[in-house]
């Protein structure tokens, strides 16, 4: 499971106070998603589109073996009985296709958003491509966008192409967007 502390800018007359900052701030891990995550993941995915995929959609992803979708968690306190509980934050959906990684769906939790969840959930899709032999890593953007077109351009996406109403609820077009992927040796 990948782990991330959110970053706490740190100046020179506040760095010990920012290195408490980040001990004190909860971390995020990201896992797969499990059918028992499903009801948490739909909250996110109709709080951040105004056109969801219905728990269907996210039901055969699972069932898919070309298909993972990851979730970001926060680790919350000990509930009783010494069980750990978790907040499901964020989502992405990825297909992995021969040497291809085709990027669905990403959502990070309203409430969650500005707090690197959507950078933590990519960095991990691309960790896990690059494992898997993956030598390009695609996907579509709404053209409106732009935090979106924001994230995928500082990870080195470039735009290929246009998918003209490609999405037909609000005849938007998708941006078609490309990231070839190096591997060091």
């Amino acid at each position: 499971m990948a782990a991330l502390s959110p970053r706490v800018p740190a100046t020179a007359a506040g760095r010990r106070s920012a290195e408490v900052a980040v001990r004190a701030r909860p971390r995020f891990e990201i896992r797969r998603m499990r059918a028992d995550d499903l009801d948490e993941v739909m909250e996110i995915e109709r709080a951040a589109f105004r056109h969801p995929w219905s728990a269907e959609l996210f039901r055969r992803e699972l069932e898919h073996d070309w298909s993972t979708i990851l979730v970001c968690v926060e680790p919350l306190t000990s509930a009783a009985g010494g069980r750990a509980t978790e907040r499901l934050v964020g989502f992405l959906i990825y297909w992995l296709v021969h040497d291809e990684v085709h990027i669905l769906n990403v959502a990070t939790d309203p409430q969650h958003r500005r707090r690197g969840i959507a950078k933590f959930l990519m960095s991990e899709t691309e960790r896990r491509a690059l494992q898997a032999g993956a030598t390009l890593m695609t996907l579509e953007v709404r053209r409106s966008n732009v935090a979106a077109l924001e994230l995928y351009r500082g990870f080195d996406y470039r735009a290929v192409g246009v998918r003209p109403n490609y999405y037909v609820d609000e005849g938007e077009d998708a941006i078609v967007m490309v990231k070839e992927l190096r591997r060091f040796r």
